[in-house]
C-alpha cells in the first residue's frame, strides 16, 4: 500500500531529524512528534487488519489527524530553529501528501461495495448472466403453468 510506505518514510525521516543537534535535546517535542508520526502508519496497519471498511475508515481518520499533529510539531521545531526552512517545507509537503492520500483512500472505501474481509465479497454478474437468469426464470414459470 503506497500510503503506508509514504507514512513509513515520513516516520524514518522524523526519527532522523530528531536525532540531530538541539532538536535531540527537546525530549518532550521529540517524543511527541515521533509518537504522532508512528501513529500515522500504526493506524493504517491496525485499521486494515480490523477486517471491515467501516473500522478501516475510522482508523484512517485517526491517521489523518496524526498527520495534522506532525505538521503542527514541525512548525514548532521550525520556530525553535531545530530545522531549517527547506526541511520544514519538505516535511510539511510530505505530511500534506500523505493526508491527501488518506483522504482519497477514505473516499474510495466509502463508495466501495466490498465491506471488508470479514464479509463475503459481493457477487458481480455480467449483464448477459443476469439476462440469462431472468429468461430462465420466465421459461420455468411458463412451463409450470
Amino acid at each position: 500500500m503506497n500510503v503506508y510506505k509514504q507514512a513509513r518514510d515520513l516516520t524514518n525521516k522524523i526519527y532522523d531529524i530528531t536525532r540531530q543537534g538541539s532538536f535531540s535535546k527537546d525530549y518532550g517535542l521529540v517524543d511527541q512528534i515521533r509518537r504522532a508520526s508512528v501513529s500515522i502508519m500504526s493506524n493504517i496497519a491496525e485499521g486494515f487488519e480490523r477486517g471491515t471498511n467501516a473500522e478501516f475508515i475510522q482508523f484512517l481518520y485517526i491517521a489523518k489527524g496524526s498527520c495534522g499533529e506532525v505538521r503542527a510539531q514541525l512548525t514548532i521545531a521550525f520556530d525553535q530553529k531545530y530545522i531549517d526552512e527547506n526541511s520544514h517545507k519538505s516535511l510539511i509537503d510530505r505530511c500534506r501528501r500523505i493526508s491527501g492520500m488518506l483522504g482519497n483512500l477514505i473516499t474510495y472505501l466509502k463508495s466501495s461495495r466490498f465491506k471488508g474481509s470479514k464479509f463475503k465479497e459481493p457477487q458481480t454478474k455480467s449483464m448477459a448472466e443476469e439476462l440469462n437468469e431472468i429468461l430462465q426464470q420466465i421459461k420455468h414459470e411458463k412451463e409450470n403453468k
